[in-house]
């Protein structure tokens, strides 16, 4: 089996499988690696054909240079949201990427530097094992964009930070550092290099029997269809959200660079 990703190079996610480790970084540093509808569908295929790729052991997920991303690319997700209710929500190209991620049955790292906001955060809840250095600055921003949480993230980050902290990023959705994501289980460790780290321990990981790994995997994941349902009753209610006068409110305030004024809505 050959993979797509690197027989057919996409111009914003560049691929390397070296030692059995299929490294997956985004290209696409002049939007801080914002994700849109084809990006979003492209790592979802490299991740499900890297799961069925014998040659593939582990998967590091990173940027290619000074970001992990933005999230969603705004142009993007505003074409998409005029599409509302043309297709069921979990069929989005985000959350295809999210369940692609949940249900990976190999080991999957992620190294963090600059950005990681929205899917840039929720993403990580799937990786096994995330590395960042002291650039990283994470947000899960949808309460201020008048949305909800995406990902299962509302299941997630409770088990993996506890209640309050979890309460903490998800309904303030203010900018945090590698320090608050460390204290929150979103990151192993925050390293000098964080992509030197992730590749270090991905070839420890390539060295281990693969079938040992997948089956431990899938005992820590024993509740994946548990998972995998919370990404599409979030996907649900995220959906209908988006088009509420919330989130005009707040698109609005971005194109116009102000505050936006959500004192209007009950």
């Amino acid at each position: 089996m050959t993979l797509s990703c690197i027989q057919q190079p996409h111009e914003h996610l560049h691929a390397n499988l070296e030692h059995g480790v299929l490294t997956l970084a985004i290209n696409r540093p002049e939007a801080k690696n914002a994700l849109y509808s084809e990006l979003y569908l492209w790592i979802a295929q490299a991740l499900d054909e890297a799961d069925q790729d014998n040659q593939v052991r582990v998967v590091v997920l990173r940027g290619q240079d000074t970001d992990f991303s933005a999230g969603n690319d705004m142009q993007d997700f505003m074409k998409s949201a005029a599409k509302k209710g043309q297709a069921p929500a979990a069929e989005g190209p985000p959350f295809i990427l999210l369940k692609a991620a949940a249900k990976f049955s190999k080991p999957l790292i992620a190294a963090v530097r600059g950005v990681a906001i929205g899917i840039g955060v929720t993403i990580l809840l799937h990786c096994d094992l995330v590395y960042s250095d002291n650039t990283a600055l994470f947000q899960i921003p949808f309460v201020s964009l008048g949305l909800s949480p995406e990902g299962a993230s509302s299941k997630l980050l409770i088990q993996q930070a506890g209640y309050h902290k979890a309460a903490e990023l998800l309904l303030t959705a203010q900018k945090f550092n590698s320090e608050k994501a460390l204290g929150a289980g979103l990151v192993n460790s925050i390293e000098e290099d964080a992509y030197a780290a992730a590749q270090k321990q991905a070839q420890t990981l390539a060295a281990l029997p693969l079938a040992s790994l997948k089956q431990t995997k899938a005992l820590m994941k024993h509740n994946l269809d548990e998972i995998v349902a919370c990404i599409d009753h979030e996907a649900e209610i995220f959906m209908q959200r988006v088009g509420s006068p919330e989130m005009l409110e707040a698109v609005q305030a971005f194109m116009q660079k102000r505050k936006p004024d959500f004192t209007q809505f009950n």
